[in-house]
């Protein structure tokens, strides 16, 4: 299966580029039912073999830039966790739903809340190294809910050469859905390389922003922990969902 973009996807001028770094990809399987209410207007779960993917995804964000402009080195590059589910639109679109976002930097939070609609939040982050692990820290300063963190350590493992169904699944996403511009659904197309996908241990997962983020069941032990060096990205202008499509899982 293949893992590369499709063809046109975030063509022509980008509207942003950015790198991320240092991904961590943990994921749960749960009910459709229990996310399908937490998706934005024209949207349904995308399931896998029956089951909704609940993400918690950490990682660096590195030099955002706009409209094809150099990315900036301080404000633009922060640590980031975010909760996310995943969705197909009647288009048969497939992507990324953010529940939050939690970023380091105040200026880039508060602009992606104010413009997009973005449920974008200011954290206090640290990403951090020893021996063979990872570790990611997230305390929410604004807007809360006060006490929402995650404390998340991985150790790498070998490079995956070929993913899984559901690897592909879980990580070969090329745009996002999201409620933005007066409450319209819209999709954002991306495109980046061929994700570098290595096996990863959970050492340690200490965490209640998935609560934090309406999604209220106990999660218990990953279905799939993934590591990933990172990626280039560049996103297209948004798109609406054409008239007359029905979405379908």
């Amino acid at each position: 299966m293949s893992a590369d973009p499709p063809p046109g996807s975030a063509a022509g001028h980008p509207l942003l580029t950015q790198s991320w770094l240092d991904l961590a990809f943990l994921h749960w399987a749960a009910d459709p039912a229990e996310v399908a209410g937490l998706l934005p207007p024209g949207t349904v779960p995308d399931t896998f073999e029956g089951a909704a993917y609940i993400g918690l995804v950490p990682f660096r964000m590195h030099r955002v830039g706009w409209f094809g402009l150099p990315g900036v080195p301080y404000l633009g590059t922060f640590p980031e966790t975010n909760v996310r589910l995943y969705a197909v639109d009647g288009d048969g679109r497939r992507g990324v739903v953010f529940r939050s976002l939690d970023a380091s930097r105040l200026i880039p939070v508060a602009v992606a809340r104010a413009f997009f609609g973005l449920p974008y939040m200011w954290s206090r982050m640290a990403i951090r190294r020893s021996g063979e692990t990872i570790t990611y820290t997230s305390t929410r300063r604004w807007p809360g809910p006060r006490g929402a963190h995650s404390r998340i350590t991985v150790r790498p493992g070998e490079r995956i050469e070929e993913p899984s169904a559901l690897e592909h699944f879980l990580t070969a996403r090329w745009g996002m859905h999201s409620a933005f511009f007066g409450g319209r659904t819209y999709y954002l197309p991306n495109a980046h390389p061929r994700w570098p996908l290595h096996r990863a241990e959970l050492v340690d997962c200490e965490e209640n922003l998935t609560r934090a983020a309406g999604l209220r069941g106990a999660l218990g032990e990953p279905v799939s922990v993934l590591y990933s060096p990172g990626v280039a990205v560049r996103f297209g202008g948004p798109a609406r969902r054409r008239a007359g499509g029905v979405p379908t899982p």
